[in-house]
């Protein structure tokens, strides 16, 4: 694995796993999609999320890294803006660390609808973009291989599913839904104390460096 390569997946993989841990909207969809139909319908909401949030990755991914070797003196300047966005999440995550997830089943239970309100509710929710975006400028370089920037876009898919298809098969009941709302503040708070040490470490390195 090169020097290059390493960095950046362990960078945008730890901010994806806490992000994907974090309770909120998506985790809701997945918990209530999986009370509502049962665990076929929850993996079938997992799925349809991962896929979502993998396209998210990959087109920020080979986006950013097109407008980087376009203009590579633009690189600070997205980095500082990245981080700006992160601490704005940061804060926004700690002070509503006490939100509650919203996972009463509703009527409809087909596989179907899961798949499609996991991918609707990752693919069209302009949170998760401007997210992504704030995340990976703060690790990618221009001139990463192919390899380098499809590795990083997958990396975000493969969490992303997995987490959630985790939770639909072996965490599909009430119980995971109570531990969630008690953990809830934690994990919101660990986020965001992640997020705002990314978004510093980067100022510290654009212009302390």
């Amino acid at each position: 694995m090169s020097s290059v390569l390493f960095p950046a997946l362990l960078g945008a993989g730890t901010v994806f796993v806490i992000g994907a841990i974090s309770p909120g909207p998506s985790l809701a969809v997945v918990l209530r999609n999986t009370l509502a139909g049962g665990r076929r319908r929850g993996v079938a909401c997992a799925l349809g999320h991962g896929l979502g949030f993998g396209a998210y990755a990959m087109i920020a991914v080979f986006s950013l890294i097109a407008v980087l070797e376009a203009a590579e003196q633009a690189l600070p300047v997205l980095r500082v803006l990245g981080a700006a966005m992160l601490l704005v999440f940061a804060w926004l995550t700690w002070s509503n660390a006490n939100g509650h997830l919203e996972t009463e089943p509703d009527a409809a239970v087909s596989s179907k609808s899961g798949f499609a309100e996991g991918a609707t509710i990752a693919f069209l929710n302009p949170k998760i973009a401007v997210f992504m975006l704030a995340v990976l400028s703060q690790v990618l370089e221009p001139g990463m291989t192919l390899w380098t920037k499809a590795a990083i876009g997958a990396l975000g898919m493969v969490i992303d599913t997995t987490w959630y298809v985790l939770v639909a098969v072996f965490l599909s009941s009430k119980r995971l839904e109570d531990v969630l709302e008690r953990r809830g503040v934690a994990l919101n708070r660990g986020l965001a104390v992640a997020l705002a040490g990314l978004a510093l470490w980067t100022l510290g390195h654009v212009f302390l460096v």
